[in-house]
């Protein structure tokens, strides 16, 4: 390597962790100083990267194994619980956000295509950004996670006829035929469906193999060639390379090999991903704020306030009530790294202004450097005193909460969170004969329970009236089951505060949270992190023919210790 490329690498890495430690004692995210030291050290900063053209490639290797890595760890099996935030939440929002840019678009100066692509670009949102964020967060399998995560999937898919969009309109002055459209369709489908047909029918007769020569090194090899070839493969087809690697992470989650991969990639994923972050950091021009400030200003408040707005609605639909939907919009609202490449195809195709569309880049930029603030407040902002006033004044979930008779309800036990742990409880009561009632705030689970005669109320537990609707008053025992941290400690305090009499019992997943919640007024917190380990200990002491005695007095001392 020669001493410029080597200066570089060094100013890379140097001025990246000075910006991440001086951000983070000001309690900014890790994602931000990244993207700052992009700005500082780019053309548009002190101009100290020369070769930007390789940070480029290998940002783009950043992003293919982020959105990798996001895919391994989805569980396929769980992806029919993203059909409806897919297709309801996914379209709706497009939709509406699209819309507007083919409104606004003639105030612009554009034809409703042109529009059309504007809005197509500022529909579109980071995954790159958001769901590593969520992922740490451990908020993916939230309610508002698994939301935004569908909504998020459907964005990249609607990516690749925009795409098309560009391609086949950069020859023709901005006009859309019939033929041109059926085309979009058409070849968008093909595209995805081949890519995964391929994927699942020589994925396992190569790992098989591979797996068969015992190496380490080989069997990385292939994962990276796995993820390379779709990422190829959709690319070749004029799609992002982010949703080949998504998909190439999805499909290989679905076999055997899927945690060994995962191991072996995660010590990669760091390094290119920070270069990801600083290589869009060194995208955004602050004289661009100088020159055109109104367009800028203007399109961030689109990026940031609009798209919240017109996501709430879109989220409303899928169901879960204003909370989660607030979560959602707000998690959405900002631009997409595909989007920098959509505005980019459209500029060189002459399809969109050259002062819009570096208006439209230099908001985008900036968008992302908020996004990580916005994204790591989003809950606290949802749970401040004003806004959780306006939620309450909308309508619940499902109408009505009180879908039960009240009669006689008393002495019950209030499950919140039907799923396995809720469904477990439930049959343990009514084998006892002890009367309980369910709120749970997922429509599909709610149907599958009333076909079973179960008593499940559809309805929000942050809410008030929902839980006096299940009988908060007269319960016995109220058992919080929900994996949504931020919503447990919402619901404590309002079961105290209406039930003062009721012992109530909270699940959380780490042992950091459980005096936070007894703070709050808890009885009992079972946290996932101490059980699970407790389990494992008990596991292996009988493994070792220790008698159930011992075992049980070890994991006494544990539960105590802690």
């Amino acid at each position: 390597m020669d001493q410029p490329a080597l200066l570089q690498a060094f100013l890379i890495s140097a001025l990246a962790v000075a910006s991440v430690v001086l951000l983070n004692r000001l309690r900014f995210p890790v994602v931000t100083g990244l993207m700052l030291a992009g700005t500082l050290m780019g053309p548009y900063g002190l101009g100290l990267l020369r070769d930007l053209e390789t940070l480029r490639v290998l940002s783009d290797a950043g992003v293919v194994m982020l959105l990798f890595t996001v895919g391994l760890e989805v569980d396929p099996k769980r992806l029919k619980a993203l059909v409806r935030p897919l297709l309801v939440g996914g379209i709706a929002q497009c939709a509406l956000v699209t819309a507007c840019g083919v409104l606004v678009g003639p105030w612009l100066g554009l034809s409703p295509v042109q529009g059309l692509l504007m809005g197509g670009a500022l529909a579109l949102s980071s995954s790159a950004v958001v769901l590593p964020i969520l992922s740490r967060q451990g908020s993916l399998e939230t309610p508002s996670g698994q939301q935004t995560l569908g909504v998020l999937l459907f964005q990249d898919l609607a990516f690749i006829p925009l795409m098309l969009l560009v391609s086949l309109l950069g020859g023709s002055g901005g006009t859309l035929s019939w033929s041109m459209g059926l085309w979009l369709i058409v070849g968008s489908a093909v595209a995805i469906a081949g890519g995964i047909f391929l994927s699942r029918v020589l994925l396992p007769f190569l790992l098989e193999r591979v797996d068969a020569t015992r190496s380490r090194d080989v069997f990385l090899l292939a994962v990276l060639a796995i993820c390379l070839g779709m990422t190829w493969l959709t690319s070749s087809f004029g799609l992002s390379s982010a949703l080949g690697a998504f998909l190439a992470g999805i499909v290989l989650a679905g076999t055997d090999y899927a945690h060994r991969a995962l191991g072996d990639v995660l010590p990669l994923r760091g390094l290119v991903t920070s270069l990801f972050f600083v290589s869009l950091g060194t995208l955004f021009e602050p004289a661009q704020m100088v020159r055109e400030p109104v367009w800028v200003l203007g399109f961030l408040a689109f990026l940031v306030l609009g798209k919240t707005l017109l996501a709430f609605p879109a989220a409303l639909l899928v169901g879960g009530g204003p909370r989660v939907a607030l979560l959602t919009s707000l998690r959405l609202a900002q631009f997409s790294e595909l989007g920098f490449v959509l505005v980019g195809a459209g500029l060189g195709a002459g399809l969109l202004p050259g002062t819009l569309g570096q208006a439209m880049l230099a908001a985008g930029s900036l968008s992302l450097l908020l996004a990580p603030l916005v994204l790591d407040r989003a809950e606290s902002l949802v749970l401040t005193r004003w806004v959780w006033r306006l939620l309450h004044r909308l309508p619940q979930p499902g109408g009505a909460p009180s879908d039960l008779p009240q009669e006689g309800i008393q002495g019950h036990v209030l499950i919140i969170g039907y799923g396995a742990s809720g469904r477990f409880l439930a049959w343990a009561l009514s084998r006892e004969g002890v009367p309980y009632r369910v709120l749970e705030l997922n429509a599909k689970t709610v149907r599958q329970a009333r076909k079973a005669r179960e008593p499940v109320i559809y309805a929000d537990a942050t809410r008030p009236d929902a839980l006096k609707a299940a009988g908060v008053q007269e319960a016995r025992a109220v058992v919080i089951l929900i994996n949504d941290y931020q919503a447990v400690r919402r619901i404590v305090p309002l079961v105290r505060g209406l039930a003062p009499g009721a012992l109530v019992l909270a699940r959380t997943r780490y042992l950091v949270d459980r005096s936070d919640l007894e703070a709050l007024g808890a009885h009992r917190v079972v946290t996932e992190e101490l059980e699970g380990g407790i389990a494992m200990l008990g596991e292996v002491l009988r493994a070792l023919g220790l008698p159930d005695s011992e075992v049980s007095a070890h994991q006494d001392h544990c539960r105590r210790s802690c």
